[in-house]
């Protein structure tokens, strides 16, 4: 069976792992049994995700929501940039022991997830490099944990939906947590504390002298001003995400080639990825990965609605980026109609996509398979597009 293939036999979410200096180590990748009845390929989804995360391309945690898949998968004795999420039942069971410590010998990571029911087996322990403690689940109070064996392994946290979460599952002692800390609403920065964060606004006066189409010459002398945000740009506009075939030497040549409209998406996907606040890079990672997954949704779309897509998705979260609601954004910055009507009013032409993109963020088979019935997607094509905004956006990083 072909890695496309096994595309049409499952549905895909992903969120990233985050340490605790705030950077991202890791993307945790869900993958659900399209139907109850199938056990995708195991070999055919390793060859799916080598595509994104080759063996020297950074990490991925398979999280496999299918005991069989999962099973298979471990026989398979994936790449050790690969790591393996294992529930603790499965763990336990000494009919899976074998093939789990074949996978550790081979030089696999497997981390355990959940609490164990009883005591892992002595020799099963060193096989696991971390236990997933879901946030629902945390009890951790000084009590001793149940089944004796998670809390001896350095352990990460789930289920983290908000900065407290995250702030919280680091005081418990967690190396990292899993999902995403960006639910809380956009908080008001106190005036004159530089509320609008000089670097971001800075790119935000840029995008609207684009706008403008003012002369290169002028717009050239702006970004002059800050050189760590034009090497920034210049390192885009020349990244293989971007597939030009001549490179960027300046931001005149950059307005030459692409012309205004074209500089405008990469000016949106700058201002989402500038910011300094270490706390903010998760939902500078989840801004990337929506505007390139929103305009993988749109492939069908022409050239002008797929860049709309893509700042639709970039710009989904510049609320928690820079610390105002968005419908105040969307006054200040200048976005095409049917952008700004997704984002400061839930409606629209491009909101079902941006839906599409939640539930996919929110690892929900149930939430996943509405949305893309929604917006007449089929698995397959919504699976494809997962996974090239995912490859596309680890050559921005």
């Amino acid at each position: 069976m072909s890695d496309q293939q096994v595309l049409g036999q499952v549905v895909l979410g992903y969120s990233p792992m985050v340490d605790r200096h705030r950077a991202i180590t890791a993307t945790r990748l869900t993958v659900f049994p399209s139907r109850p009845d199938i056990t995708p390929s195991a070999a055919a989804l390793l060859d799916a995700v080598a595509g994104v995360w080759p063996a020297d391309g950074g990490r991925v945690s398979l999280n496999v929501v299918s005991e069989t898949a999962l099973q298979d998968l471990v026989r398979q004795q994936p790449a050790p940039n690969v790591m393996v999420e294992v529930p603790a039942f499965m763990a336990c069971d000494i009919a899976n022991s074998a093939a789990l410590q074949a996978m550790y010998r081979h030089g696999g990571t497997l981390l355990i997830k959940g609490r164990p029911l009883s005591p892992l087996p002595r020799e099963m322990l060193p096989c696991f490099a971390y236990s997933i403690v879901d946030l629902a689940d945390e009890r951790r109070d000084g009590t001793p944990t149940p089944g004796g064996a998670t809390r001896n392994i350095p352990h990460i946290q789930s289920g983290v939906r908000t900065l407290a979460d995250m702030e919280q599952s680091f005081q418990r002692g967690a190396i990292a947590v899993l999902g995403w800390p960006i639910d809380e609403a956009a908080a008001a920065r106190p005036k004159g504390r530089d509320g609008a964060r000089p670097e971001l606004q800075f790119i935000v006066e840029l995008i609207n002298r684009v706008d403008r189409e003012e002369p290169a010459d002028r717009l050239e002398s702006v970004l002059k001003t800050d050189p760590t945000l034009a090497f920034r740009l210049m390192r885009y506009l020349n990244s293989p995400a971007f597939g030009l075939s001549v490179e960027i030497n300046s931001f005149g040549h950059a307005i030459m080639v692409l012309g205004y409209n074209r500089l405008k998406r990469w000016l949106a996907l700058l201002l989402a990825s500038a910011s300094k606040d270490p706390n903010v890079k998760p939902a500078m990672y989840a801004a990337v990965r929506r505007g390139l997954l929103m305009e993988e949704l749109g492939r069908a779309a022409d050239a002008d609605q797929r860049g709309e897509m893509f700042i639709c998705g970039v710009f989904s979260l510049l609320d928690r980026l820079m610390g105002q609601p968005l419908p105040e954004l969307m006054r200040s910055i200048p976005v095409p109609d049917a952008v700004r009507v997704a984002l400061a009013d839930g409606a629209g032409p491009y909101h079902a996509q941006l839906e599409l993109v939640r539930a996919i963020e929110s690892e929900s088979i149930y939430d996943i398979r509405a949305a893309a019935d929604a917006v007449l997607l089929g698995l397959p094509e919504v699976n494809r597009a997962v996974l090239r905004a995912l490859a596309s956006a680890k050559q921005l990083d």
